[in-house]
């Protein structure tokens, strides 16, 4: 079964990180409009959103915040992910 997977991320500035993913995709995924509730609100500081960590297929922060790798492949690419 096909899914996707970040394979790469490196904080660029504020809310934004580049990501690759699996599939060869990459792009910029700007976060910053997607921080709302508590268990993203650690996530407003920057020095704390800049803790991520690859873990599975997707980002997470220390705190366990994550967010969906499809999702973030829609963020960062613009376009729903295509699976073979």
């Amino acid at each position: 079964m096909d899914f996707i997977r970040i394979t790469t991320a490196r904080h660029v500035s504020g809310h934004q990180i580049a990501l690759g993913f699996a599939d060869g995709s990459e792009g910029v995924a700007d976060l910053s409009a997607e921080l709302s509730g508590p268990v993203f609100a650690p996530l407003r500081d920057i020095d704390y959103f800049k803790q991520f960590q690859i873990v599975g297929s997707t980002l997470e922060w220390p705190n366990g915040a994550d967010f969906a790798p499809e999702f973030l492949h829609e963020l960062a690419c613009g376009r729903e992910a295509v699976l073979a």
